[in-house]
């Protein structure tokens, strides 16, 4: 099943058992495990139980927490984690906290046009009309107050990872040119059990044509990184294979891999073969 079916699946099934937890049910603290990536190291080590989507088992909770990574993957919003966990993993306080309404319309506005791409409306669990007003008793933005220090980087789009086709050398030149890096890999499908996440491995040999920000040295446990988390990316690029080697282009985002533009490689492709070969020599436009 579809990462991002699941997120939307998992999100009805709680609605359909009361929009939130109630607020007179016994709730108690436990630590925020390892094991869920969405939430762990956010800033607090403790969360309660049951939480606001009333999960009511840590299992429950990282199984929920783990549909949401691929969306968090393409980056949408840089409050979006924060505003995920804090209904799925609120803050051990003597109440809940819950996320304001602006903070709700911020991530919504962001990150709804990604799911729109898949066919997967905003989850009415998530109307943020629902959420209470900024009043200094819930959590707002973070982004917003440092928003001058950050680099701009232009949204995702429908089109985004998925495989580039009938494209010229000169516009392969120019995606190069326009981004962050351009990475030669190699992937294949591990024979493990079944993940709501990515189960492809990266190939210790890659090509780098270009790395940018990256440090030669980090490339591979980045590259894998993204691997294990943008599920839904790695779908458009495989498309049912099991193994297979790309181009991949994109973008470093608060020090992840956000990949934008990928190319099948194949030698038929004498555009991108072309492309590659000149690459070397290939002098970019100022604007990029």
């Amino acid at each position: 099943m579809d990462s991002l079916l699941l997120m939307v699946t998992s999100l009805l099934i709680a609605y359909s058992h009361g929009l939130f937890v109630n607020l007179g049910t016994s709730t108690r603290c436990l630590p925020i495990p390892k094991g869920m990536a969405l939430c762990y190291d956010i800033g607090y080590t403790e969360m309660r139980i049951p939480n606001i989507l009333a999960h009511e088992t840590m299992a429950e909770v990282i199984q929920q927490s783990s549909s949401w990574l691929p969306l968090l993957a393409r980056e949408c919003h840089p409050d979006a984690r924060i505003f995920l966990c804090s209904l799925i993993a609120p803050v051990c306080l003597d109440r809940f906290i819950y996320p304001c309404h602006s903070l709700c319309i911020a991530v919504r506005n962001s990150c709804a046009p990604i799911m729109a791409c898949y066919g997967y409306p905003w989850p009415e669990i998530l109307n943020c009309n629902r959420f209470p007003t900024d009043d200094g008793m819930c959590i707002s933005s973070i982004s917003n107050k440092t928003a001058s220090h950050r680099r701009t980087i232009p949204k995702a789009s429908c089109r985004d990872c998925e495989l580039e086709e009938m494209t010229s050398s000169k516009q392969i030149l120019n995606t190069f040119c326009s981004h962050d890096f351009a990475v030669k890999i190699r992937i294949s499908k591990r024979n493990t059990s079944f993940s709501q996440i990515s189960d492809f491995q990266l190939n210790r040999k890659f090509e780098v044509l270009k790395h940018g920000p990256l440090l030669k040295t980090e490339i591979h446990s980045k590259l894998q990184h993204w691997l294990d988390l943008d599920a839904t990316c790695v779908q458009n690029m495989t498309q049912g294979r099991n193994t297979g080697t790309f181009m991949i282009v994109g973008r470093i985002q608060n020090g992840k891999i956000v990949v934008n533009k990928v190319y099948l490689w194949q030698k038929r492709d004498r555009n991108l073969m072309h492309a590659v070969r000149k690459w070397k020599h290939y002098r970019c436009r100022s604007q990029y």
